[in-house]
């Protein structure tokens, strides 16, 4: 019964990416707080405040899934690595930040839906500037997570050698300016990976 279970824990990673996929649909495209003036932002906030809840739940409960998804790669990476490897832990470790990026994420969203008509408008826009720039989580953890399950899935063999060496390029693209790409890129990476072990899963049940 329990290995009936596992097999399809590995499909935590599809769940995550199709829930921040469709979190960023329902948010829309956020104001920028350089270009746009403070009363705009907070007319975006006031008439899209439903949405703008409705994504942050989406945003933290798939950084809630991603993080069961980085349990089950720490599972599968260990297994390759033998017990005393650090490269399962150091990836588990990225899923636990870049969920963490999620939840300021949508912390900083609720609190501009909710508050957007009671406080200063140059107090919206600052925290919208604050919300256009609050990335660096989400870099880290991806760049631990990718950097980390690329490199033990080449040396080890966890998974096919192409998906190590994508992971390692995302990795180390994660902190560039073209991060953003790199976010995408993980986002698909995940949802195949997710596939793959949730076959392998089913095939040894």
């Amino acid at each position: 019964m329990d290995s009936d279970k596992s097999r399809w824990a590995p499909l935590t990673g599809l769940a995550f990416f199709v829930l921040v996929v469709v979190s960023f649909l329902v948010s829309g495209e956020p104001p920028d707080a350089t270009k746009d003036k403070a009363g705009e932002i907070v007319d975006f906030y006031v008439d899209n405040k439903d949405a703008q809840f409705l994504s942050a739940i989406l945003g933290v409960i798939g950084g809630t899934l991603f993080v069961f998804f980085g349990g089950y790669m720490r599972r599968v990476l260990r297994d390759a690595e033998g017990p005393g490897g650090i490269l399962s832990a150091v990836a588990f470790a990225g899923t636990i930040i870049f969920a963490t990026g999620l939840a300021i994420d949508s912390t900083i969203t609720i609190t501009l839906a909710e508050t957007a008509e009671d406080i200063d408008p140059t107090a919206v826009q600052t925290l919208t500037a604050l919300y256009n720039n609050d990335y660096m989580p989400f870099a880290m953890g991806i760049q631990l997570f990718m950097l980390a399950t690329g490199i033990s899935v080449v040396r080890h063999g966890a998974l096919p050698k192409w998906v190590g060496v994508i992971a390692i390029v995302l990795g180390v693209v994660a902190m560039t300016p073209a991060g953003f790409f790199a976010f995408i890129g993980t986002g698909i990476l995940v949802a195949i990976i997710s596939v793959m072990l949730t076959m392998r899963a089913g095939a040894e049940a």
